[in-house]
This record gives structure tokens, C-alpha cells and sequence, in this order.
């Protein structure tokens, strides 16, 4: 049966500002919908521009689509109005299509598309998985670069020619080569948003848009204020922030996301640390790691 043409997405979104690739919470193995209201509407008071939702912070591929489709609508009832972009990922061109129509129906900011995953096809077959979908989605696609997930390169001719699309309007920014960055934001064709939590000031400080950042989930209001202060220039306010800010980074990242920041929210009492296998929790001692820098960060903060 044919299918209806979606009508075009509105060219003029704007994706910047901080996004928060939520986590998902879990107990007894079964999603806590409590926990990930609570967690949305804690975060959505800090200054954020909207969440991500069903990620791969958020363990997307471990949950079932009938979960996924909760897990989404848990967060835009409690995003109170703030956009929510949907996680979008697969190696089945017409599965991923059949998806893409299912969530035409939902009220989205965009879609957060890698390439697929595997297969690692050649440029002129990622152009045509990219353009297949966003032709058949009614929302923005975010172009999601992370190599070292999905195994496929995109080269900057074909991010150039994927820009030309309507609907293909951003890119999560985790390709590692900062020169392809650098042009990127140049051209000013996507808007480039750091998916590498340690390139957010150096991506804002060349003129990128913002950033999707799980080490969001901790002290979003102060990120959200280093970041405003990249954008106006006033570095002077910035990089102390970035610097009270910057060393936890690394230790968020030192064992598989999102165990650590699962971690660290639970020692706040917001959510069990509890993951969906393979993946497995924060270290001993790397949770400790993470209470000692969080205590040290609060202290820096402070004195700002």
C-alpha cells in the first residue's frame, strides 16, 4: 500500500542550546517510569533546550519497541512542553522506514539517526540510507556521526550533500576529526552540536550550536550557564566554569555509558544504578571516583 508523502519539517528548527540524552532508569529489570518522570522534570528546570530520548545513554537497543514507545511517551508527558528528540537506529532499511512512520504520528522536535551499524557501507550507500529516511520522516533528522559505534566513516562530501536534504538539519558531532568539525561549522549548512562531552567548549568556541551531552544529567544548570557565555564571548565567565566543570568528564566516561552516570545518579537517591545486559554497573571503584569529584566540582562551583 502506498504510503502518504510526510509533509516537509520546518527548515527554521533550531537545535541549540543543551540536550540531555536521558538515561533509563531501571528496577527489578523492568523500566522505572517513576524514576525517568522524576529525572525529566528535575533536569527540565535547569535551562536545557530539550531531551533525548531512547538514546544510546538511554540503553535503546537492550529495550523491546513496545518499551521504547513508553519509555518516549513518559518523557514527553513529563518534559512539560520541552522538545523531546527520539533515538532512531537499525540495519533493516525498511524496519527503520517502518519505524520512521510509526513515530510521524508522535509530537517530536526530530530524529537522532546513526548509520547503520555493521554493515559499514560505502558513502553512496550511507547518502541513501540518511536520505531514505529523512524523506520519509515528518521531523528534523539529527545526522548522529559516532564511528566507533556503528563502524562506518561519513566523509565531509557526504555530509555536504546530506545538508542539501529539507529535513536533515543537524549532526551529533562523536566522528573525532576536528577538522571535519571545523568545516562543518564553517559552512553552516547543519547546525553542529558536540557529542563528545570533553569537545563542548571547544565546539561552542568555533561557532558550533550547542551540544547533546549525557554529563548533562549532573549540574545541567551550571553547563548550561558556561555554555551561554562561550556563545556571547565572555570567556572570562566560561572558562572557570568549564574548568570546575571539565574533570568529572573523563571519569563519566571511564567504563561504558551510561553505567557511571547511572552511578552517580544513585548515589543522589534518584534511580537504582541497575543496567540491562551486557551491559553492567559502575565499578566500586570507580563509583567512589565519581562521589569524590562530584564533591570537589560542588566545592569549585561554590567559589564561582
Amino acid at each position: 500500500m502506498p504510503h502518504t508523502p510526510p509533509p516537509a519539517a520546518p527548515a527554521t528548527l533550531d537545535f541549540s542550546g543543551l540536550w540531555v540524552p536521558l538515561v533509563t532508569p531501571f528496577q527489578g529489570g523492568h523500566i522505572d517510569h517513576a524514576a525517568l518522570r522524576a529525572l525529566v522534570q528535575r533536569l527540565g528546570g535547569s535551562g536545557i533546550a530539550g531531551f533525548v530520548a531512547c538514546g544510546s545513554t538511554g540503553e535503546a537497543a537492550a529495550l523491546e519497541t513496545e518499551e521504547q514507545d513508553a519509555v518516549l511517551s513518559a518523557v514527553i508527558d513529563a518534559a512539560d512542553g520541552l522538545p523531546v528528540v527520539m533515538g532512531l537506529s537499525g540495519y533493516h532499511l525498511g524496519l527503520v522506514l517502518e519505524r520512521v512512520r510509526q513515530l510521524n504520528q508522535r509530537p517530536l522536535a526530530g530524529l537522532l539517526l546513526p548509520a547503520p551499524h555493521y554493515i559499514r557501507p560505502s558513502q553512496a550507500g550511507l547518502r541513501q540510507w540518511f536520505e531514505a529516511i529523512a524523506d520519509a520522516s515528518a521531523h528534523p533528522v539529527i545526522v548522529y556521526d559516532i564511528p566507533y559505534r556503528t563502524g562506518a566513516t561519513l566523509e565531509l562530501a557526504t555530509l555536504r550533500a546530506l545538508a542539501a536534504h529539507p529535513r536533515i538539519r543537524a549532526i551529533k558531532d562523536c566522528g573525532g576529526d576536528a577538522a571535519k568539525t571545523q568545516a562543518l561549522i564553517a559552512d553552516g549548512a547543519l547546525q553542529v552540536l558536540a557529542g563528545e562531552d570533553g569537545q563542548i567548549f571547544s565546539t561552542l568556541a568555533l561557532g558550533g550550536a550547542g551540544a547533546i551531552a549525557a554529563s548533562a544529567h549532573w549540574r545541567p544548570e551550571r553547563l548550561v550557564e558556561c555554555m551561554r557565555a562561550i556563545t556571547k564571548g565572555d570567556l572570562d565567565r566560561a572558562r572557570p566554569l568549564w574548568q570546575a566543570l571539565a574533570p568529572l568528564i573523563p571519569a563519566l566516561f571511564a567504563e561504558p555509558n551510561p553505567a557511571p552516570v547511572k552511578a552517580l545518579l544513585a548515589q543522589q537517591g534518584w534511580m537504582h544504578a541497575g543496567l540491562r545486559a551486557p551491559m553492567t554497573p559502575a565499578s566500586p571503584a570507580l563509583a567512589q571516583r565519581l562521589r569524590e569529584l562530584a564533591a570537589a566540582q560542588e566545592e569549585a562551583l561554590a567559589r564561582l
